[in-house]
């Protein structure tokens, strides 16, 4: 177990350490935060937001006559990722918004993420300048070609040093593979390769090839009338390259290598829960739909959000998950309104912390939900901006459903359903935690005594 990352005892209490973006009024559209993750070594944290831009925070040193206070995230570097276009084939806008970003692990100094909206995925290269070169003979000092004749001397160009400047730049541009919406993207354990997914289909790239791709999954019927299903999500296992799993609408999750056939239309394994007959209802299909796949770090397990559940399942055990737990069950009975207000098609995701022990996921009212897999606790935790203060220990909440309500209790038909916590992300070896709020981002640690 990775020291620091514990279980989520009653001892753990969870304070707020800063929070980024706005204050609501005046909001756009455009600034509402679409994805969230942290690079490898958790120094980087990066946002993705509907305006198509992309805002990398790093973690300051941390202070050392101020040990109490850890390193804060601040802005490092803020770039437009991409920009709205318009398929003039098909008559259709493709928004700029961020679906996901991924990192890739650090080979030098220089950082790599991709990120991808709806069509087409980027490889962004974020790197320092400290120093510029002075002295050229061919350029004079404004970067103008000299003439020439008027040179008379050589110079040998020197480097001075000059204020930091972060550059991002895209090296590669990998489009036109998709007919439908990328949901996700996946980095490969080999580094070399990764994968993008749509509703109907999954495509293998290599970093270094933009114009080609491989199909691995098609699940386009010849007529597309007798269509079922569609994938909701995909990713690669953390160590084995050939293996990968994706989700379906339906509720079920399949596991395909790489090596058994080029095209894994056919699953190595399947992984489905039988339905409770008593709990059928018209929504039952709406809500089994599984929003989110992650693989734990150990490889050993999955993890899927659908709308009230996750649910964790051994890569051993296809019949059933091992684990269960209920999001916010309350919502069992506003299903119809929720419908109705198409809060029902949210689509939530859910992540692991460093040591596979717990998991995370958000919910309304911007409540998040954590549940302990050892102790089998959970609590529920509130991103606002009432408890801002710095070092303020989050007070667990509760939500009544029914008869007389506590004073510290909220009641199930006062909760603000605009806003949601659908993206989270947790620090890959410390108790911090990252959660989009809307258009703010909190990050939230672990009160160290």
């Amino acid at each position: 177990m990775i020291p620091g990352i514990g279980t989520l005892t009653q001892d753990t209490l969870w304070c707020f350490s800063q929070v980024k973006g706005t204050i609501e009024i005046g909001t756009t559209e455009a600034d509402i935060i679409s994805t969230v993750e942290f690079n490898h070594t958790g120094e980087l944290l990066a946002t993705g937001d509907k305006g198509g831009r992309v805002v990398i925070f790093q973690r300051e040193q941390e202070s050392k006559n101020q040990v109490h206070r850890r390193g804060e995230y601040n802005v490092y570097s803020t770039f437009q990722s991409h920009e709205p276009e318009f398929d003039y084939l098909k008559s259709l806008e493709i928004e700029e918004k961020i679906n996901k970003i991924r990192w890739l692990p650090q080979q030098n100094a220089a950082y790599f993420l991709l990120s991808t909206n709806d069509k087409t995925v980027k490889l962004w290269k974020v790197s320092e300048r400290d120093k510029r070169p002075e002295g050229y003979n061919l350029k004079d000092e404004e970067g103008r070609l000299r003439d020439p004749a008027t040179i008379t001397t050589l110079r040998v160009p020197v480097l001075r040093p000059m204020d930091l400047m972060v550059e991002a730049t895209p090296r590669r541009v990998f489009a036109n593979a998709h007919t439908y919406h990328i949901n996700s993207i996946s980095v490969n354990s080999d580094y070399e390769t990764y994968m993008s997914a749509d509703d109907l289909r999954i495509n293998l790239w290599n970093f270094e090839i933009t114009n080609q791709s491989f199909n691995i999954v098609d699940i386009k019927p010849a007529n597309m009338e007798e269509l079922t299903e569609v994938i909701t999500a995909a990713e690669f296992h953390p160590h084995h390259c050939n293996t990968f799993v994706y989700s379906s609408s339906k509720g079920t999750i399949r596991l395909c290598d790489m090596r058994a056939s080029a095209l894994c239309d056919r699953h190595t394994k399947f992984f489905e829960e039988p339905e409770d007959p008593s709990n059928r209802s018209f929504f039952s299909e709406i809500i089994s739909s599984i929003s989110d796949v992650k693989f734990s770090h150990s490889g050993r397990y999955i993890m899927t959000r659908d709308y009230l559940t996750i649910k964790v399942w051994d890569l051993n055990m296809e019949n059933r998950p091992i684990e269960t737990y209920q999001v916010h069950d309350y919502l069992r009975s506003k299903l119809c309104s929720l419908y109705e207000n198409d809060c029902i098609f949210d689509k939530f995701e859910c992540v692991w912390n460093g040591s596979d022990s717990v998991i995370m996921t958000g919910s309304y009212n911007n409540f998040f939900r954590m549940f302990d897999r050892n102790t089998k606790r959970d609590v529920t935790l509130e991103a606002s901006r009432e408890n801002s203060k710095p070092r303020a220990i989050l007070k667990p909440r509760k939500v009544c459903v029914g008869g007389k309500r506590r004073k510290d209790e909220i009641s199930v038909d006062s909760l603000d359903f605009s806003k949601k916590i659908l993206h989270t992300a947790w620090h890959p070896s410390e108790n911090i935690i990252a959660v989009a709020a809307t258009n703010n981002l909190y990050i939230f640690q672990d009160k160290v005594n």
